[in-house]
């Protein structure tokens, strides 16, 4: 088992193995030396090992294992320097080692492979010893391994006889079950039988009723038609009357609208005879100019909001502009940030007071252009353009204000139209007895 090679007394690296080294003590020698292997630098390693320099010590001791265990076995100054590693990390084993007394409670396996890197004298019997220990181990490990598998199929089987008699019984009983389930299905198909044959004498029977409720249904749509004839007469006599009295009521209703017409012709000249006995002056001031408000030229307005749009007819607008002593109030920003919001606040102004005179001109309405100024910080450079009032509110009063001012200043009676989007100006103004219609309305009477 051991030879010698010629090595002085005491020295253990004249010790051979004449075995392979047991699986788990080439385990723990790849191991060890895995771990030393960092401490060295490349130039001490061995040139085959040294591309693994850079790997991790788990990486190593899986993809260099081999090559690290036949470089320990045939280079032997490489054992050597993990020798000195491993002196270094376990300095109590690897002296008890060199004292020829391994650590009563050392793992065997940790023993016999540092003896296998650190080589002292009597190394190969620890090696040996080792592996057979393992060998005992294994077998051990593998009997109580048997023991246990047979005592679990063992147990398996008395579970698989419980099981089948378990399942046999279960089977009886089905069985019986099936039996009388056959027995009473037996019976249910007979009387099924039964109750198909009286089906179909029912049903004879009844396909003789159709027949003669068919021919009876037959009599009675010829009679429906008939019937149906004669309402349809009726119905044209009927539409003759209906006619003939709408005609007496047209002719009667002209002779109503030709004493209401008298009527008010009589209104009409008494009014003009009662103004020229009078002698009423023309009027000279408008309600709307009573309103305390900032005149052009004075100051800048500020920007608002856009509000949203209405999708409304403009034929609405015309009828209302028609109107005698029509007033059209108009909320100037709320009208020019709907139509075109990206123009500068000056041409916005412009351009809405250039259509709002073509407006007044076509329809002959008093038209008076609001705009909020309550942050007026310069004059306004503004002319107002023929036929339309143009006004600013004042500091601390908004535009909205201003609208509803300018309704409540009119006589109840007259038209007084309102455009602007705003909801509160529209609920205000509507309370008020004026007529509010959305701006995208305005614009489109505009253009």
């Amino acid at each position: 088992m051991v030879e010698t090679t010629g090595g002085g007394p005491g020295d253990g690296t004249a010790e051979v193995l004449d075995r392979p080294l047991p699986d788990g003590v080439r385990r723990r020698v790849v191991q060890i030396v895995s771990d030393g292997f960092g401490g060295l630098t490349v130039a001490e390693l061995p040139a085959q090992l040294r591309q693994y320099a850079r790997f991790a010590a788990n990486r190593r001791a899986k993809f260099a294992g081999n090559a690290m265990a036949a470089a320990l076995e045939t280079d032997t100054l490489f054992r050597q320097r993990i020798g000195e590693k491993l002196r270094e990390a376990q300095p109590e084993l690897a002296g008890a080692l060199d004292s020829g007394s391994p650590p009563p409670a050392a793992d065997p396996l940790d023993v016999a492979a540092a003896a296998y890197v650190l080589r002292p004298t009597g190394w190969v019997k620890l090696v040996a010893a080792a592996g057979e220990e393992a060998q005992r181990a294994d077998a051990e490990r593998a009997d109580e391994e048997s023991r246990a598998e047979l005592e679990r199929l063992r147990e398996e089987l008395d579970r698989a006889r419980e099981l089948t008699r378990a399942e046999t019984d279960r089977l009886r009983a089905e069985l019986d079950a099936a039996k009388k389930e056959a027995e009473s299905l037996h019976r249910k198909l007979r009387a099924a039988v039964s109750d198909v044959r009286r089906g179909e004498a029912a049903l004879r029977k009844l396909q003789g009723e159709m027949e003669a409720g068919r021919a009876e249904g037959q009599a009675q749509v010829s009679a429906a038609e008939s019937e149906s004839r004669r309402l349809k007469a009726r119905l044209g006599e009927v539409e003759a009357a209906l006619e003939a009295s709408r005609r007496a009521a047209r002719e009667g209703r002209s002779v109503e609208d030709m004493r209401v017409r008298l009527l008010l012709d009589t209104v009409l000249e008494a009014a003009q005879g009662l103004r020229r006995e009078l002698a009423l002056p023309p009027v000279s001031v408008r309600p709307a100019e009573t309103v305390d408000a900032v005149e052009p030229g004075r100051m800048t307005p500020k920007d608002i909001a856009a509000r949203a749009l209405s999708e409304n007819d403009p034929a609405i607008l015309n009828q209302l502009l028609a109107l005698p002593q029509a007033h059209l109030v108009v909320d100037g920003y709320n009208v020019t940030k709907t139509g075109y919001p990206q123009m500068p606040l000056e041409k916005q102004r412009l351009r809405l007071l250039g259509q709002l005179s073509q407006l007044a001109a076509q329809t002959g309405a008093e038209v008076t252009c609001v705009f909020d100024g309550a942050e007026l910080a310069a004059p306004v450079l503004l002319a107002p353009p023929r036929g339309v009032r143009v006004l600013f509110s004042k500091p601390g009063v908004t535009a909205d204000e201003l609208i509803r001012q300018l309704v409540r200043a009119e006589p109840p009676g007259r038209p007084v139209i309102v455009a602007s989007t705003d909801r509160e100006v529209a609920d205000g103004v509507a309370k008020a007895g004026a007529r509010p219609v959305a701006s995208a309305m305005l614009l489109k009477r505009l253009s």
